[in-house]
């Protein structure tokens, strides 16, 4: 077993080995489910495995006999002090502190690259975020699903995988329309008419639905660019023949322009844009019924009327069926309505199958917690249009709720009133909002506290993380900034204290953190790891304080100065990695 790689791993591959050596009768998938973790309690040892408990029932034993059998297999191993067997069958094993010190070289050596994953087999990963509607600037609602989706796509590639970062521009449905007609309003008041707003909403089909203050500077640039050509008289409204078109692709083009600056000043960047206009107008729809068809898996139908609220695609007339059931769907679902227009989830039909066509064998996309009714039948829907062969994993964000001096901030897209992506950025910083947007899972509801994210105290993980690096660097600077190939090269044996051991074994942990987030779809687990290293470090450096022998610089002992200075150089160095992975800065000093 190498330092360099994932130690858990590696032991997991030692357990596995001397499972085989143990029951060479047993094919290897009874060892499927193997885990070597962290053990619960740190004073159990380094590592614990379930391989007794979860082996003993296809090898016909007790699971303590075997965890005892296997207790001698991996007791035999140079780099293990201990394995002893506890409970109903876990084996708590001990590592021998020479190989543990063997992390700090290891991380030392290959740089900020440590944990990265081997390249994945299997094909890219396409990861779709944000997707907001093109009808606004980007708010706070917009800003977690943006984070949690690009520090995913980071995570992934970290992991190992091929990553297309990819933004769905929802520009064919109703709101897009609304938006046009909302943006003729601003584009007549440039103009100067004299008509006045509530007549004019009155007149188009939806309402004035965009009311905010962001759709004035399109009007004027309307205006600019088109004149009155788009008017009727004396600014009047024309007949939408003349203008609908225009004015929704111009208007577009300029939400989407506003959006991607916002998500530029989050550092949030995606590979490719992808329209809902373009994917129907190359004909996927019909692409997609004539693949489902030929599967027999499109019918027409009446559904049942369903309990409780009433969906928008359901209609108590025949229409175009998907057998979603078939594919786990709690029933079969509309792909066109009795008039036979396309349904909403129709056109994501489409598009996933585009994502198909595009060679993506994983599709991964992060949806606001409202479209959670939405999940299994776009999951029932990829199943069958790839013959099962593509997966849909789909990570749902909470709401965000706001609050500044203890009171929440009130927030209406529609009315304009909202606090916006910009704002929030302008508050706090673009490193605050990301760091805190990751510090609950997904999929939990969070309160983002202006006012705490910019305290400088441990209670504040975004301070404590950032600190534990600028603490490092500030060691570092003093020592004169030593190269990292010269620390490499240290002998380790003065670091046995148990606090620079933790922190090595800290360490050692993120190699197994990165793969397990980047499996389980969940970035937030690397804001907790950068906070529990954070959190050993800085009990480390305050042991110092009080313990002149914990001191990272010594004149008077430059072996164990330089030992010192390794393990802060690794500490550094993970810190950047994983902040890397949050898509964070590191800081050299705290202001």
């Amino acid at each position: 077993m190498n330092p360099t790689d994932d130690l858990f791993a590696a032991m997991r591959a030692h357990v596995v080995e001397a499972l085989a050596t143990l029951l060479p009768e047993l094919p290897p998938e009874n060892f499927a489910r193997v885990l070597v973790e962290p053990p619960r309690d740190a004073a159990h040892g380094d590592m614990a495995t379930n391989a007794a408990m979860v082996v003993a029932k296809a090898a016909k034993l007790p699971p303590p006999k075997l965890a005892a059998s296997l207790c001698e297999k991996l007791a035999a191993l140079p780099m293990v002090v201990s394995a002893t067997p506890a409970g109903p069958g876990f084996v708590n094993i001990k590592l021998a502190d020479d190989f543990v010190r063997g992390v700090v070289p290891a991380v030392l050596a290959v740089g900020p690259a440590y944990g990265d994953g081997p390249k994945r087999a299997g094909g890219p990963v396409n990861v779709e975020y944000v997707s907001a509607n093109p009808t606004g600037p980007m708010h706070v609602g917009h800003c977690r699903g943006a984070v949690v989706g690009d520090a995913l796509a980071l995570l992934l590639r970290k992991a190992g995988y091929d990553v297309t970062r990819e933004y769905y521009v929802n520009d064919a449905g109703a709101q897009v329309l609304a938006l046009a007609y909302a943006a003729y309003w601003r584009y007549l008041q440039a103009l100067g008419t004299t008509m006045s707003e509530e007549d004019y909403a009155a007149a188009t089909p939806s309402g004035l639905q965009y009311r905010g203050d962001y759709l004035v500077p399109v009007g004027v640039a309307l205006r600019q660019i088109f004149k009155d050509t788009l008017s009727g008289p004396k600014a009047t409204p024309a007949d939408p023949s003349l203008w609908l078109d225009t004015v929704r692709d111009f208007t577009v083009e300029a939400m989407m322009s506003a959006i991607r600056e916002d998500l530029a000043a989050l550092g949030v960047e995606h590979d490719i844009f992808i329209s809902e206009r373009q994917v129907v107008s190359e004909g996927w729809l019909e692409k997609a019924e004539a693949t489902l068809t030929a599967k027999e898996l499109i019918y027409t139908g009446v559904l049942e009327p369903p309990k409780g609220k009433t969906p928008d695609d359901w209609e108590p007339r025949p229409q175009v069926l998907f057998r979603a059931t078939q594919f786990g769907d709690d029933v079969d679902r509309p792909l066109r309505k009795s008039d036979g227009s396309g349904t909403y989830f129709a056109n994501d039909v489409a598009n996933h199958l585009a994502k198909i066509d595009r060679g993506f064998p994983q599709l991964v996309q992060v949806w606001g917690a409202d479209h959670g009714g939405y999940v299994k039948r776009m999951q029932a829907a990829v199943a069958a249009l790839s013959d099962r062969k593509v997966s849909l994993d789909v990570v749902l964000t909470q709401i965000v709720h706001v609050m500044k001096n203890g009171e929440p901030v009130r927030m209406s897209k529609r009315a304009g009133t909202y606090i916006t992506l910009r704002d929030l950025i302008d508050e706090v910083g673009k490193d605050a909002v990301r760091f805190t947007m990751l510090t609950r899972k997904a999929d939990a509801q969070m309160e983002f506290d202006l006012d705490k994210v910019v305290e400088q105290s441990r209670d504040n993980p975004v301070f404590y993380v950032q600190y534990a690096h600028a603490r490092c660097r500030s060691v570092l600077r003093q020592a004169g900034d030593p190269a990292a190939g010269d620390l490499a090269a240290a002998p380790l044996d003065s670091l046995v204290d148990p606090a620079e051991l933790a922190l090595i074994r800290r360490m050692a942990g993120w190699p197994r953190t990165v793969e397990a987030a980047a499996v389980a779809r969940e970035p937030h687990r690397i804001a907790f790891f950068l906070q529990d290293l954070a959190s050993d470090f800085h009990v480390l450096w305050n042991r110092g304080r009080d313990d002149s022998t914990l001191r990272f610089i010594r004149a008077e002992e430059p072996e164990a100065t330089k030992a010192r200075l390794a393990l802060v150089a690794a500490t550094a160095t993970i810190l950047r990695s994983g902040l890397a992975v949050m898509g964070v800065e590191p800081v050299e000093e705290m202001r």
